[in-house]
């Protein structure tokens, strides 16, 4: 890895060196590339691509034979240092095709996700939590691959209750049939025990490469997860205090060099909060670089009509967040505890009301369901939506 930082220190290029390891990646699983070729799959200019290739031609890791193809030392830079040794190339290349169809190739991994979604935990209303299909969980994975922030990288997931971190590790396992150990770290951080949980008893029986913490994000990150990620995702608190305080959390822990990938997905809203959406990211000097409407669906979540957008975020030279966002975070984040509501339900048996919401005993009526009517000891969970009310704060 000490010649791509070499190649980046001579060349300066705004991108950074991720670029540079691009050309190599670029090169190695399409040998014989054409320059012009190969600054298309960079988004580079032609002559920029083509100081990029010489620099890395001085270094031995690149060489013009028929096209651009990578030495006998860029090939074990490639498999080695960026962890491509056994890649299954023809799948490879069908999933980061623009034309190809990905869930033609990935039935078996959406097989497997469909059964686990179905036993997942339920989701946690007080959190934002919402329940993303399987399809959604794997295509943000295929996302991942197509924006060469996957394959040896070390990836971080703030909350994970749509198990990207699953998808992400069994599409490693299906690139790689043969690999036992791969160099790609995958983390989830999260307040939720019962997902923290259920990930990884699925991963000790996989034998995927995740590892789950515990952590609130109101609370700063410990040490040893600041400037430790090449991406991260999050899907986080439908607010404005929720949207700055994951993405504060998540450019604290990504290593600092720029061009770092954010996959952020969020709800689509109204003009005037896309705008302060917006402002957001300038101040933390971040750079949208792709926008996918109803990218993301969702079962159950009338709220934002089932579906999300997802954006493609990169961290610049002009990265950095205000020190508000460094300390524990006090001010409220999630929706229930801005727009603080109740309903009030009725136990369809006793006709009993109780209310259910942020402050009240039931936080969920969910929760009201599972425990039952405590004055008629009722168990099968019927009640009936009577009215509601709603604080704002």
């Amino acid at each position: 890895m000490d010649i791509i930082e070499q190649v980046g220190a001579k060349l300066d290029l705004e991108e950074g060196t991720a670029v540079i390891e691009q050309v190599i990646r670029e090169c190695y699983v399409a040998p014989g590339i054409s320059t012009k070729n190969l600054a298309r799959r960079v988004h580079l200019p032609v002559p920029v691509t083509v100081a990029v290739k010489k620099e890395l031609m001085k270094k031995e890791i690149l060489k013009q034979d028929r096209g651009v193809r990578c030495t006998v030392k860029g090939n074990i830079l490639v498999e080695q240092e960026l962890d491509f040794q056994g890649l299954n190339k023809t799948l490879y290349h069908k999933l980061i095709s623009i034309e190809a169809n990905w869930l033609d190739e990935c039935q078996d991994v959406l097989a497997v996700l469909n059964q686990l979604f179905a036993e997942r935990p339920q989701v946690d209303v007080q959190l934002d939590q919402s329940q993303c299909t399987a399809e959604t969980s794997l295509r943000r994975a295929i996302l991942c691959l197509k924006e060469h922030a996957l394959i040896g990288k070390r990836i971080l997931c703030i909350g994970d209750d749509d198990l990207v971190s699953i998808s992400i590790g069994l599409l490693l396992k299906k690139l790689f049939p043969a690999k036992q150990r791969f160099r790609t770290v995958i983390h989830v951080m999260d307040i939720d025990c019962r997902f923290l949980q259920f990930i990884s008893d699925f991963t000790e029986k996989e034998g995927l490469p995740i590892t789950c913490i515990e952590h609130d994000m109101r609370y700063p990150l410990g040490k040893t997860y600041v400037a430790s990620y090449d991406c991260f995702f999050t899907d986080p608190p439908y607010t404005l205090n929720g949207l700055g305080l994951f993405l504060a959390r998540g450019i604290q822990a990504l290593k600092s060099n720029q061009g770092r990938q954010i996959f952020l997905s969020f709800a689509h809203k109204s003009p005037e909060f896309m705008l302060e959406m917006n402002r957001l990211f300038v101040q933390m000097g971040l750079s949208i670089v792709a926008t996918y409407p109803n990218f993301n669906s969702y079962v159950g979540a009338q709220m934002i009509a089932n579906q999300s957008q997802m954006l493609i975020l990169k961290t610049t030279a002009a990265t950095h967040i205000a020190d508000n966002w460094r300390t524990f975070y006090t001010d409220p984040i999630y929706t229930g505890e801005l727009k603080q509501s109740e309903r009030i339900y009725s136990c369809k048996h006793c006709g009993e009301k109780y209310r259910v919401g942020y402050t009240g005993r039931y936080k969920t009526i969910e929760q009201l369901k599972q425990e039952g009517c405590p004055n008629c000891n009722s168990s099968n969970g019927i009640f009936i939506l009577k009215g509601k009310v709603t604080k704002k704060r």
